[in-house]
């Protein structure tokens, strides 16, 4: 019989596992985001800051339902209560990305595709993940 793996490292596997199916099911969020924005700015004319708030609101939809079934499998807790929760994120997360899209694109002359993919990488490294697995997700909040 194998040894047991140390409480820490199967904690430590279990945090890759979820970092990486956070991305994953961020991807997918990102290409509805983008999408929006995208099609926003090139179909209806829209100022890409606009658009990026737009995009934003969808993609965060996907993202909401994707952690809450998949990525960190919290359905314990009433999914209304995670959802008020996650608004806060999103709505923080939404003004990182407009902001950082506005001083990218706007002061910095960065394109708009360019300055967005920059922008949503630190945001998700630095406010999503670590929000969404601490406050909107937390294990063991509903049990």
């Amino acid at each position: 019989m194998p040894p047991e793996v140390p409480r820490s490292e199967g904690r430590g596997r279990r945090l890759a596992w979820t970092f990486a199916r956070f991305h994953v099911g961020a991807f997918a969020a990102t290409v509805v985001d983008f999408g929006v924005m995208i099609g926003l700015v090139e179909l209806a004319g829209l100022q890409p800051v606009t658009a990026t708030i737009a995009g934003a609101s969808l993609g965060a939809l996907t993202n909401f339902l994707l952690g809450r079934m998949w990525v960190f499998r919290e359905r314990a807790e009433h999914w209304a209560v995670q959802g008020w929760r996650y608004a806060l994120v999103s709505s923080a997360s939404a003004g990182l990305n407009a902001g950082g899209e506005h001083l990218l694109h706007d002061v910095a002359r960065v394109e708009y595709v360019g300055a967005r993919v920059v922008v949503s990488l630190v945001v998700a490294l630095l406010w999503n993940f670590p929000m969404q697995r601490l406050f909107v997700f937390p294990e063991g909040r509903g049990a």
